[in-house]
């Protein structure tokens, strides 16, 4: 995905902030999660200009690997922009795309403590151990399934 160029806010103190800032906005864009989300942590490390990039891939038309990573990085927001940062995910509850809805509404719910919405399992598990023997049966093979109480051995 090729980016516009991001205009400078003028917090940025030299070129070289600039220019490793549009690499980590690069990286946050990436198609591979694990850099996106590395971006989306290292762009909370960088208050006011790591927040306005984060909003924007949040806000954007971006994939949900985008979104999800920023969502991330605002997560890990801390000090003086973590309340911004909460703020900026109770505004994306509202927001009209509903991946943007649903990557705050996650967010969300891991910084208070609790999982994110999962769909059920399919595979059912039972209790105990069962193991599974072949005993010789008349013309026939017949498989026997045994509960093994491994306690009394």
């Amino acid at each position: 995905m090729r980016l516009e160029k991001r205009k400078p806010s003028g917090r940025e103190k030299d070129e070289a902030s600039i220019k490793l800032l549009a690499q980590i906005r690069e990286k946050l864009y990436s198609e591979h999660i694990g850099s996106a989300r590395r971006a989306g942590f290292n762009l909370s490390w960088m208050q006011e200009d790591g927040l306005e990039i984060l909003k924007e891939a949040l806000f954007s038309r971006a994939a949900r690997k985008t979104k999800s990573a920023a969502a991330y990085g605002l997560r890990k927001m801390r000090g003086r922009m973590e309340k911004a940062a909460l703020k900026v995910l109770s505004q994306g509850l509202k927001h009209p795309d509903r991946t943007t809805a649903a990557v705050c509404e996650n967010a969300l719910l891991v910084l208070k403590g609790r999982a994110p919405r999962k769909f059920p399992s399919k595979h059912k598990t039972r209790a105990g151990k069962f193991e599974i023997r072949q005993a010789p049966a008349k013309g026939r093979r017949r498989v026997i399934i045994q509960k093994v109480d491994r306690r009394n051995k």
